[in-house]
Parts: C-alpha cells; sequence; structure tokens
C-alpha cells in the first residue's frame, strides 16, 4: 500500500502545486473516516485539492456550492409528490455519496448546518418519517474563508468538534506560485486518473489501525488534551485566563486516529512523537474557544497549543 499512496499523492500533485500538509490531511481523513475542514482565502487551491483527490479515487464525488439562500432540502433530499401516481416519492439529495464537497460552508444557515450535523455524526439522513444510511466510505471534505464577513455565518461549536482537522491553507513559495502561474497560463496541468479502488483503500484502513503505539505515548495526548481543559494542573496557570472550554473527547479519539494515520503516511508503523506534534494543531485549533482575554491580547489557539506543546515533558 505504500506504492499505493505515492502513486496517489503524484496524481493529486498534477492538479495541486506544494500544500503537502492540506494533501496529508485529507489522505489521513480518508484512511480514518474524519472529516476535514480546510480555511485559508480565496485562490489557495482548497477546492481543487478535494477535486483532485476524487479524481485519483474510485468513488463517487458529490459538490455542494454553499450559499445563505441554501435549504436544507437541497443537500439531504425530500420528499416529492408524484402527481402520476398520487404518492410522495424520496428524492436523494447530493449527500448520498462517498465524498461530498461543501464549498464555502460558512455561508449556509443554521438549518442547513442542523441538517448536515446528522449526516457527519451518524452516517444517515432524515427525510420525513423515513431515515437512510450513507453508505461508507462517506466523507465531508469542507472550505471556508475566514476573511468573508456579508452573507456568512459561525460554524456551530456541536459541528466543529465534529471535523477531525482544521486545517489552515497557507501561500505557496515563490517557486510554487511561479509554476502554478505557469501551468494554469499555458494550461499544461496534466489529466488525473484514478489510482486507488475502493477494495484498496479498505486495506489501507485496516493497516492503519494496525499501527503500533505505545502506552506512553497514549497517556502524553491525553495529557495533552486535558492541559487545555484544566492547564493549573499541568503547571500552566497563565493559560487559564486565556481558555474558556478546552477540547471534547472526540481531540483524543481523533488525536490518537491521527498519529495512526500520519505514521503509516510517514512510512513507518509505529507512532512516534513527530506524529503527535506534526497533528496536535490541526485537531485542537477548532476545539479550544478562546476567552475575551484571549482574543484581546491577539492570541489563537495555535499559540495555546504551542505553549501546552513545549511544556508538557515528552515520555
Amino acid at each position: 500500500m505504500k506504492n499505493k499512496i505515492k502513486l496517489l499523492k503524484q496524481e493529486i500533485a498534477k492538479g495541486v502545486i506544494g500544500h503537502e500538509n492540506m494533501i496529508d490531511a485529507l489522505l489521513i481523513g480518508l484512511i480514518t473516516n474524519g472529516h476535514i475542514l480546510l480555511e485559508g482565502v480565496p485562490g489557495l487551491a482548497k477546492t481543487t485539492a478535494v477535486n483532485a483527490l476524487s479524481k485519483a479515487l474510485s468513488l463517487d464525488f458529490k459538490r455542494v456550492q454553499f450559499t445563505p439562500d441554501l435549504l436544507p432540502s437541497d443537500i439531504i433530499g425530500a420528499e416529492i409528490y408524484d402527481v402520476k401516481s398520487g404518492e410522495f416519492k424520496i428524492k436523494h439529495g447530493p449527500v448520498f455519496t462517498n465524498l461530498l464537497l461543501a464549498d464555502e460552508i460558512n455561508r449556509a444557515p443554521a438549518k442547513v448546518q442542523s441538517a448536515l450535523l446528522e449526516v457527519m455524526q451518524e452516517r444517515q439522513v432524515t427525510i420525513g418519517d423515513e431515515s437512510f444510511k450513507i453508505e461508507p466510505p462517506f466523507l465531508v471534505l469542507a472550505t471556508q474563508n475566514p476573511i468573508e464577513q456579508e452573507g456568512a455565518y459561525t460554524l456551530p461549536e456541536a459541528q466543529l468538534d465534529r471535523f477531525m482537522f482544521k486545517v489552515i491553507v497557507g501561500y505557496n513559495t515563490e517557486d510554487e506560485e511561479y509554476l502554478i502561474a505557469q501551468k494554469a497560463a499555458n494550461e499544461t496541468f496534466e489529466t488525473i486518473e484514478p489510482v486507488l479502488l475502493a477494495s484498496e483503500l479498505e486495506e489501507m484502513k485496516e493497516e492503519v489501525k494496525s499501527v503500533y503505539i505505545e502506552e506512553e505515548l497514549s497517556t502524553y495526548i491525553v495529557r495533552l488534551i486535558f492541559a487545555t481543559r484544566d492547564p493549573k494542573k499541568y503547571g500552566l496557570e497563565t493559560l487559564e485566563r486565556y481558555i474558556a472550554f478546552g477540547a471534547s473527547p472526540r481531540a483524543t479519539i481523533n488525536m490518537l486516529k491521527a498519529v495512526k494515520a500520519r505514521a503509516y503516511l510517514r512510512g513507518n508503523d509505529f507512532v512516534s512523537p513527530i506524529d503527535i506534534a506534526l497533528s496536535i494543531k490541526d485537531v485542537l485549533r477548532h476545539r479550544i474557544i478562546l476567552s475575551y482575554d484571549a482574543i484581546a491580547e491577539g492570541l489563537s489557539s495555535d499559540d495555546i497549543i504551542q505553549t501546552i506543546l513545549e511544556s508538557i515533558e515528552i515520555p
């Protein structure tokens, strides 16, 4: 499977220049059944990366452009009255797929977010009086624009908690941007071909589960999460006034999954402290709710996480 991962990355690289962390995050979500939220300003290849991933996989793919006038029925489906038969029929929405791209997810109102929440957590949809299971694999890959103000909504904390990762997508390097501009201007981006079968994806998922993690490292992860809830207990009294609410138990679960998958992508069959350091910000940054003091002083969740990471001793 290591060769398959290499091939998959090579295919995605045909459409996405750079952004290795974003691509790794998408692959980790894919092999651990974790939803991924990508945040960045327009033009940073967030949607392009998800499109590239879908093309490199033999899986069904749907895209929904979220807008302020979107209705829950636009994504989950609805009961439709058939005049000829005189009966109501169920019309399935775009969530009945394997990969769902929720583009600019923060543009949709609360009712749409509520409908999506059930799909993300339960992998099922309720339409009328009936509930329908979403066939695995199912993954929500969402993008959002942090600088948009008009027609945008803040995602509820409960929904944010359902995302395994929140990945901050930054700008490319000068060399990468030059290459992007050349390829775009000359229309020389290569065609992305499918390289991974659904059966091979399932095999990867099983291999990730067998990646070994020492008990000391598992305990270390739990201590890192608990330090966001009770900093004083870990000698981090200075952080208490900056954290309104710490990370939920889903953070611990997702960290354990993420570090195994990260080690797997790096070609290892065991977890190391490096895997924890590479994963922790993506897992925690959207789960820590900052206090007014932190916001007033210009601190971010990443600053809090970095302080915790530097303060708690690695076993």
